[in-house]
Order: C-alpha cells, then sequence, then structure tokens
C-alpha cells in the first residue's frame, strides 16, 4: 500500500523534504478526552491494549486530531515479559507491576522464548489500524529494549535506583545473560510479526539505559539491542536510550538508522558523536508544553534550526504529561509543520 505521508521515511533516507515531519512519543491516549472516553468504558489499560479494534482506534485518534506524521501502535513494553510468562498488572496512579518477580535460575526455567503469536492482539491491532488509516500515514511498531524488560522483570515495578535489577548484573553475571537473550530472542520475534502485519518503521525504547555505568551498558544492554537491530532488516529502525549520553557514539555505529535523543542532550554533540548518516529524533522538552503559545513557537523553532533541514524528526525527548493541555500539543505539532528552513 502506498503512503500518502510518507515524510517520515524519507527524512530517515536522507532525502531533503518539504518540512520536518512530527510525532510524540505516548500521543497515543494520555493528553486526549476521546482516548479517556475509550479508556473509562473498560476494565483499564490492559484490556484496552488487548482489545485490537480499540487498540487501533486510539492509535489513529493522534493522526486525526493532532496531525501527527505517524502512528504508533497502542501497546506497552511489558507485553513481552507476559509473553514469556511472567504476567503483569497495570496499577491505577501507580503503574507496572509484577506479583512474581525472576529471583533465580528455577524462575528462569519457568519462562519460554515468546513467538509473535503470543502478543496476537498487538500484531491484530496492527492489521486493523493498517486497513483504517488507508496509507495516510506510517505505523510505527515498537518494543521495550532487553535490559529495560530485564529491570522490571528483576524488580516487579518501577524503581528510583533499579537496584535488584544492578546487583543481579553484579552477582549473577550469566543468569542475567540468559534471561537477557531469551528477551532479546522475543523481542525479534515479536518485532518480526509487527513488521509482517504492517509496520513500516520500529523503535526500541531503553527506558533505564541511564541508570547502568558505561561499562555494564555495553556488556547487559548494547549487545542485546545491537542483536534486534541486526535481526531486523526490512524496516528502518529507532532506538531510543533515555540519559545514555555515553552510548550515543555506540549507537552511531550500531545497524539503526534514527537515534532518539532526550531533552539534555546537547543536539550538535550529539550529531558530532553519532555522525552524519544517521537521522536524529527529538528533543523538546514536554514541560516546554505547559508554557504560553509564544514560548512554545519560540523554542520548537530554536529546535529546528539547531538540528537543521535534514536527518530530523520532530519528537519530544520523552513521553507527552498526561496532564497537558492537548491544544499547546497541537500547537506545537502544527508550528513544526509551518516552520520553512
Amino acid at each position: 500500500m502506498a503512503l500518502k505521508n510518507d515524510l517520515i521515511l524519507r527524512t530517515i533516507n536522507g532525502e531533503k523534504t518539504e518540512r520536518t515531519p512530527v510525532w510524540l512519543m505516548r500521543q497515543a491516549g494520555r493528553i486526549l478526552p476521546e482516548y479517556r472516553a475509550v479508556r473509562n468504558s473498560l476494565s483499564g489499560f490492559k484490556e484496552l491494549v488487548e482489545t485490537p479494534e480499540l487498540a487501533a482506534e486510539v492509535t489513529i485518534q493522534p493522526v486525526d486530531i493532532l496531525g501527527v506524521d505517524a502512528a504508533i501502535i497502542f501497546s506497552d513494553i511489558l507485553v513481552i515479559p507476559e509473553a514469556m510468562g511472567l504476567k503483569y498488572e497495570m496499577v491505577e496512579k501507580r503503574g507496572p507491576h509484577f506479583p512474581d518477580t525472576i529471583k533465580a535460575a528455577s524462575d528462569i526455567k519457568k519462562l519460554k522464548i515468546a513467538e509473535a503469536s503470543d502478543v496476537q492482539y498487538t500484531i491484530d491491532a496492527i492489521s486493523v489500524t493498517k486497513k483504517e488509516l488507508d496509507g495516510r500515514v506510517p505505523i510505527i511498531g515498537f518494543a521495550g529494549a532487553p535490559w529495560t524488560i530485564f529491570a522490571y522483570m528483576i524488580e516487579g515495578g518501577g524503581s528510583k535506583t533499579f537496584s535488584k535489577a544492578r546487583r543481579m548484573l553484579y552477582s549473577e553475571p550469566q543468569l542475567s545473560h540468559e534471561l537477557l537473550q531469551m528477551i532479546t530472542n522475543s523481542t525479534i520475534n515479536y518485532l518480526k510479526g509487527q513488521i509482517e502485519a504492517g509496520a513500516n518503521l520500529i523503535q526500541i525504547f531503553d527506558s533505564w539505559a541511564g541508570i547502568l555505568s558505561p561499562e555494564l551498558y555495553q556488556e547487559f544492554a548494547l549487545k542485546y539491542i545491537e542483536q534486534i537491530c541486526d535481526a531486523i532488516d526490512k524496516v528502518p529502525k529507532t532506538v531510543f536510550a533515555k540519559d545514555a549520553y555515553f552510548a550515543r557514539e555506540w549507537f552511531g555505529k550500531i545497524q539503526c538508522n534514527t537515534v532518539g535523543l532526550d531533552w539534555c542532550m546537547d543536539v550538535q554533540e550529539s550529531r558530532n558523536l553519532i555522525g552524519a548518516d544517521k537521522t536524529l529524533q527529538g528533543n523538546f522538552d514536554p514541560c516546554i508544553l505547559y508554557s504560553s503559545e509564544e514560548r512554545i513557537k519560540e523554542e520548537a523553532e530554536k529546535m529546528l534550526v539547531k538540528f537543521g533541514p535534514t536527518r530530523h524528526i520532530a519528537n519530544l525527548g520523552h513521553g507527552v504529561y498526561p496532564d497537558t493541555d492537548p491544544h499547546k500539543v497541537k500547537f506545537f505539532i502544527d508550528t513544526i509543520k509551518r516552520f520553512k528552513h
């Protein structure tokens, strides 16, 4: 199916485009009243993720309402541990929680390498979205990076320090590698299933990248991201590793096409470290969206000038915050779309 808007894909290829493309992390849901209406009619977040028609509906909402240049499938990174045999719950106002965690080799033995069919609801949601979008914009598929998934499986939920997960890397390195490899294989299967169903590009989210030292990151995180990037060869790949300043140069050398930057990463320094042949994505501070329209316009244009006219996908430096005014978000997107380099 020919895409009517392929700005993002052309930007990733390094082509000169008529304008900078824009989409937002966490755009599907959170800020939109239309999303809340769907969500409030259900038992909770998981039911929405696991109902393909509804997941497709909320995936398409930001395309209709905000005018973004891509749809990112509505799902969660924690579908992978669940598909491997470790169930999670989404606790209102607290976030993800695993009733059981991985503590020893015996726990790993209970897990399996997941197939795409173990997350069939997301695969089906992509198929439904593809059909309903009818080529209006590309669909982004995604998964969590193995280290971030590992951190949740060991810790049992979010954490300020992830000290249990980091302790495991030091005290049980072999066991850690065994689990990370299982997560990696599962993730490759899952992403291939998403591409088969119609994802035009994929993004790997390493949310907890920044809590590892450079040495640990290289051994327990980067090599597994690299495996995923090597295994996925049909569509472009984006890696977004929050707070991993030390890893930017390494990302320049692996088989990904785009590197996401958080809002604390300097644009020029990142470009020098990553190199001229990769596209950069980001890195607007989500908190600027709380300020006046004048300030949003000024900061957005400043960002666009820093990145320049090619190889930049405008985005936030992290997910949009749930209490952000949707009109301000739309204003930001329109500002990007109107800007001429």
